[in-house]
C-alpha cells in the first residue's frame, strides 16, 4: 500500500485523493471522497499527505478526530523555495505557483482573514481559489525539482518537511490551548491594579501612581505620555533622553520610583488586563493562534494575545487541570550551541558538548573565568556589538574560537554586500524584501539591557541603504534562523513521541516548550523532550559533539517554573 497520498478539493464538492509513487506522480486511480476527514480517516496506511494548506484542512480533520502523522504543505514549501531562490515576497499561494509554472499571470495572495479572538476555528478562512488534484500534483512535482536545484538539496528537503510538520504542531496547539484560570487572572489583576472604574478608565492603582508622579513634579503630568514626562523632567532641570527604564533608574528625582511602577503596571493593564481576558480566553483555554515562520528568521509569531511575552505575575493564571501537570522545558543557551554546530568550531563544539553552563566554560578558556564578560562576548559576536568593550571581547573570543567568529563575520559581510544569507538547512534571509512589521526579527541586543528599549531591528527592504544594519541582521540570522530550524525538528520529534499519550503540546516560544499532561505521564514527557532534543540536533546538524540540554520543571502553575 502507498504511504504517501495527495488530497485536493473536487469540482462540485468533496475531495479527490490519489496514492503517490516515489516520483510524486499518481501510483493508482484517483478516488473521490465526501470530505478530508473521510479521505484521511479511511487510509491509516498513509504516513504523509500532500495538500495545499494545513491551516485550511486541519480544523475539519481535528473535529472528526482524525490525526495526521505527517504532511507536505504546498504553500509552506513555496514560501521556503521562493526565499531560497532570492524571490522572497512573491505570491506564495498554490495558485500563484501554478501560474508561474504555466507562464500565466500570477494572482496576488489573498489577504489572511484571522479567526475571531479565542476561537478554535482555522486561523485563515478557506480561500476562494482551490486547485484540483492534477494541478496540485503539477506544482508538487515542480517543487521537487526546485529542491534538487537548492544549494544543499537534502537540507532543503528536511527544512520543508520540518516546516510542514510545524503546521501540524501549530494547528494542534491552537486547538488544545494553554490552560488558563480566568478567576485567578482576575484576582491577580485586582491585587496589582485595584478596582476598575466605570467607563474604561485607568484602574485605581494606576490613578494613584499618576497622582504621585504629578505631585513629584509639582504639576499635572500624564505618565503614559513620554513627551509629557520628558518635558516635566526638563522643566525640573533633569536631562533625560528617553523614558526607558534603564535610563530613568540613573536619575535622582522623586518622580522616578512611582513612574517606573506606573510603567510596569500600565504595560500589564494594556497587554494582559481585563480586556485581554475577555478577548483571548475561552472555555478555560488561552489560544493565541500560532503562526509558523511568521518572522524572517523562521521564528513563530502569534495572531495576538501577547503570548510570547507573558509576564511572570500573569503566568499565575496558567494552571494545569486537576490531576494534570505542566511540563515546562527551556533550552539552555540554545543559540551559542547552534553557533557551535553550524560553524564547526572544534573548541566551541567541545564546550557546547557539555550540559554545564556554556558561558562559564567559555570564560575559563578565554576570559580568565569572567562569566559576564564571556556572555557579552558571545552575544556580541552573534548580535553585532563590536564597538568599545565589545570589540575587545570579540578579539579575545576570536583568538580562542576563530571559526565561530569567522562564521558570523562572513554572514555579516554577505548581508552588507546584499547577498543571500541562509540558515544551516537553507532558510534564506533576503537582501531586499518587504515582510510586514510583525515579521521583523531581532537583530541586536537591547540597549542597556532594558526591555523597553527593544532590539535594534532591520526590516529587509525598509532599510536597503543601511548596509551595516543588514550586516547585523544577517550575522544573527544564520544563528537564530538555524535555531528556529532545530526547534521545528524538536517539535516534530516531540509530537511523535506524545502521539500515544494523553499529553498535549500547548505552548512554544523560541526556546521554551510546554506540555500539558496527566500527572502520571510527567516523567515520560520529560524523557521525551530530552530524546526529541537529541534527535533534532542530529537531524539538523549531523553528528557533532554539540548537545542541547533543557531545564525542565513539572509544575501545576506556569509561574512556578522559573
Amino acid at each position: 500500500m502507498a504511504e504517501r497520498w495527495a488530497l485536493a478539493p473536487a469540482e462540485g464538492g468533496g475531495v479527490e485523493v490519489a496514492p503517490l509513487g516515489p516520483d510524486g506522480l499518481p501510483a493508482g486511480p484517483v478516488r473521490r471522497e465526501a470530505g478530508p476527514a473521510e479521505a484521511v480517516g479511511d487510509r491509516p496506511e498513509a504516513t504523509r499527505w500532500v495538500w495545499r494548506s494545513t491551516a485550511d484542512l486541519h480544523p475539519r480533520l481535528a473535529a472528526a478526530g482524525v490525526r495526521v502523522e505527517r504532511c507536505y504543505d504546498i504553500e509552506v514549501a513555496e514560501t521556503l523555495l521562493l526565499g531560497h531562490e532570492g524571490r522572497y515576497g512573491e505570491p506564495r499561494s498554490a495558485a500563484a505557483a501554478l501560474a508561474r509554472l504555466r507562464g500565466t499571470p500570477v494572482p496576488p495572495d489573498p489577504p489572511p482573514r484571522f479567526a475571531e479572538r479565542g476561537a478554535q476555528s482555522s486561523l485563515f478562512e478557506p480561500p476562494t481559489v482551490h486547485l484540483p488534484l492534477a494541478d496540485l500534483l503539477a506544482v508538487y512535482a515542480e517543487q521537487q525539482r526546485r529542491h534538487e536545484r537548492a544549494a544543499h538539496p537534502d537540507r532543503m528537503r528536511l527544512l520543508t518537511a520540518a516546516e510542514s510538520a510545524g503546521t501540524l504542531v501549530a494547528a494542534e496547539m491552537n486547538r488544545a490551548g494553554l490552560p488558563w484560570r480566568a478567576d485567578m487572572h482576575r484576582e491577580v489583576l485586582r491585587d496589582l491594579l485595584g478596582e476598575r472604574y466605570a467607563g474604561g478608565g485607568e484602574p485605581r492603582r494606576l490613578a494613584e501612581l499618576a497622582d504621585e508622579v504629578s505631585a513629584a513634579f509639582g504639576r499635572r503630568v500624564r505618565p503614559d505620555l513620554p513627551a509629557d514626562v520628558l518635558k516635566a523632567f526638563a522643566q525640573a532641570g533633569v536631562k533625560v533622553a528617553s523614558t526607558r527604564r534603564w535610563e530613568l533608574r540613573s536619575v535622582d528625582h522623586p518622580a522616578v520610583k512611582p513612574l517606573l511602577e506606573y510603567k510596569r503596571l500600565y504595560r500589564i493593564w494594556v497587554a494582559h488586563g481585563w480586556s485581554w481576558l475577555q478577548d483571548w480566553v475561552r472555555d478555560g483555554r488561552f489560544r493565541p493562534g500560532f503562526l509558523i515562520g511568521g518572522a524572517v528568521s523562521g521564528r513563530w509569531v502569534t495572531n495576538g494575545g501577547g503570548a510570547l511575552q507573558i509576564p511572570k505575575v500573569i503566568r499565575r493564571a496558567c494552571v494545569a487541570d486537576p490531576g494534570w501537570r505542566l511540563v515546562v522545558a527551556d533550552a539552555d543557551q540554545m543559540e551559542p550551541r547552534v553557533l557551535a554546530a553550524i560553524s564547526r568550531d572544534p573548541a566551541l563544539m567541545e564546550v557546547a558538548g557539555r550540559s554545564a553552563d556554556l558561558y562559564q566554560a567559555v570564560s575559563e578558556r578565554a576570559f580568565a573565568g569572567d562569566r559576564d564578560r564571556a556572555k557579552l562576548a558571545v552575544l556580541g559576536a552573534m548580535y553585532g556589538q563590536t564597538k568599545g568593550d565589545g570589540l575587545k571581547n570579540l578579539a579575545a573570543l576570536r583568538r580562542r574560537f576563530p571559526r565561530a567568529v569567522a562564521y558570523v563575520d562572513d554572514a555579516a559581510r554577505a548581508g552588507e554586500e546584499g547577498r543571500l544569507v541562509r540558515t544551516w538547512l537553507g532558510r534564506t534571509c533576503p537582501p531586499a524584501a518587504d515582510p510586514s512589521d510583525d515579521a521583523v526579527e531581532e537583530a541586536g541586543l537591547p540597549q542597556g539591557g532594558d526591555p523597553d528599549a527593544g532590539p535594534r531591528e532591520w526590516t529587509p527592504g525598509h532599510a536597503s541603504g543601511d548596509a551595516r544594519a543588514r550586516g547585523r541582521f544577517a550575522r544573527n540570522f544564520v544563528v537564530q534562523g538555524s535555531a528556529a530550524d532545530w526547534a521545528l525538528l524538536l517539535l516534530a520529534a516531540l509530537r511523535q513521541r506524545l502521539a500515544d499519550l494523553a499529553a498535549e503540546l500547548v505552548f512554544f516560544q523560541h526556546d521554551e516548550v510546554i506540555v500539558h499532561c496527566p500527572e502520571q505521564e510527567a516523567d515520560t514527557v520529560v524523557a521525551a523532550i530530552r530524546e526529541a532534543a537529541d534527535l533534532a540536533g542530529r537531524l539538523t546538524f549531523g553528528e557533532t559533539p554539540v548537545r542541547f540540554p533543557f531545564t525542565t520543571a513539572v509544575v501545576e502553575c506556569y509561574a512556578d517554573a522559573k
